[in-house]
């Protein structure tokens, strides 16, 4: 089984770099390794002092680096589609170019990164595939999107084809444009179960996400609310990388007040996301570039831990044997939260993020009895009786 590490943390914190160092770390313990980045930002070649192409490139014996060319990856995972929106654009009377800007889509390079991620594992070449994700709001949206998109889907596809079908002619009559006819539905149903099939893997048993910060007080905060987040939507957490941590000792009483101050937040950090470990990585005095440079990160970072063994923390959301639901919301507050019922699914809110969970057979035909967040856990009961209205 391939292991998958993602990586994120909050802008300039250094999770591209903690990314590399682990890629590297992986292949000189002689694991096939993959290093991907899904931040378009594309600053992974260049911590890691070469330059990537558009396909897997061996930079280091064992080392892979993947620089995703999102403009063919696109004509392959999205080509359809597109060519039927660039129909549509020119029917209406726009022109080419126009067309061909308008059809490029927000946030498509991220998703054909994702899509790209799911081919590297399913061929089975690597041990271990590293991703240097976005910022920590864009990865949290970006994560989101196959269960948000899958619930759409269920509900509107059925219902659209028939529309589609019967109003075709129609619409073609009245309003001059063509309507996509089942090819083009059908490429997007394939893009729908792609995603799907990213989301198994990146909540599978392999895959875990690593939060990387530097000890403040607001980079503490959002780490604090990313880790509740990712939980909420399904992905192990596990392990904090605190970057940046000024050593002790000097009598600079501006580096001391430094020193201070960290060790307060990383108390902070310990307490907060415990049991997960925290790996510390120094204040470096120049800036590590590099395969030599990264690698010495990745010593500090890790000593003599594994980093690439399999998560020990359970999957966030559990069922068990007597019908109770378990959600992990670590470091939730009960106001923060909100549980609603509708037909067979259970709504989670928690702050600006919800998720709408199908329940199983089993527990859509019966009630919620009661509800409650504690020990960072949402626990959900049931009764016997039918759903709620």
């Amino acid at each position: 089984m391939t292991r998958i590490l993602l990586f994120t943390g909050k802008g300039g914190v250094g999770k591209t770099t903690a990314a590399a160092a682990t890629a590297v770390r992986a292949a000189r313990s002689g694991l096939k390794t993959l290093v991907v980045s899904t931040d378009t930002a594309h600053s992974l070649a260049d911590a890691l002092g070469v330059s990537a192409g558009g396909e897997p490139v061996e930079i280091a014996p064992g080392l892979h680096l993947h620089q995703v060319d999102t403009q063919r990856s696109l004509e392959r995972h999205w080509g359809e589609l597109r060519d039927y929106a660039r129909g549509v654009f020119a029917e209406l009377g726009l022109d080419e170019v126009t067309a061909e800007e308008v059809t490029v889509l927000p946030g498509a390079e991220e998703v054909i990164a994702l899509l790209e991620l799911r081919e590297q594992a399913r061929a089975d070449r690597w041990d271990v595939i590293v991703v240097d994700c976005a910022p920590t709001a864009e990865t949290l949206r970006l994560l989101a999107l196959p269960e948000t998109l899958d619930w759409h889907v269920n509900r509107l596809l059925p219902v659209g084809r028939r529309l589609l079908r019967t109003l075709a002619p129609l619409v073609r009559r009245v309003a001059m444009v063509s309507v996509p006819d089942d090819h083009v539905v059908g490429a997007g149903e394939r893009l729908h179960r792609g995603l799907m099939e990213v989301r198994g893997l990146l909540t599978g048993p392999g895959a875990s996400v690593r939060l990387v910060l530097t000890p403040e007080a607001v980079v503490l905060a959002e780490a604090r609310r990313t880790l509740t987040s990712l939980s909420l939507y399904g992905y192990r957490v596990d392990a904090v990388i605190a970057n940046r941590v000024f050593p002790a000792g000097g009598a600079d009483p501006w580096r001391e007040r430094w020193v201070a101050a960290q060790a307060g937040h990383l108390a902070e950090v310990a307490e907060s996301f415990s049991p997960l470990p925290v790996h510390t990585v120094p204040y470096l005095d120049a800036e590590p570039v590099g395969l030599e440079a990264l690698a010495a990160v990745a010593e500090a970072m890790y000593g003599e831990s594994d980093p690439f063994a399999p998560p020990a923390a359970d999957p966030p959301l559990q069922i068990t044997p007597e019908g109770e639901l378990v959600l992990a919301l670590p470091l939730a507050e009960k106001g923060e939260v909100d549980l609603a019922r509708k037909g067979d699914e259970l709504i989670v809110t928690l702050g600006p993020y919800r998720r709408i969970l199908a329940l199983p057979a089993a527990l859509a035909r019966r009630s919620v009895r009661e509800a409650a967040l504690s020990d960072g856990r949402l626990r959900v009961r049931f009764d016997s009786g039918g759903p709620d209205d």
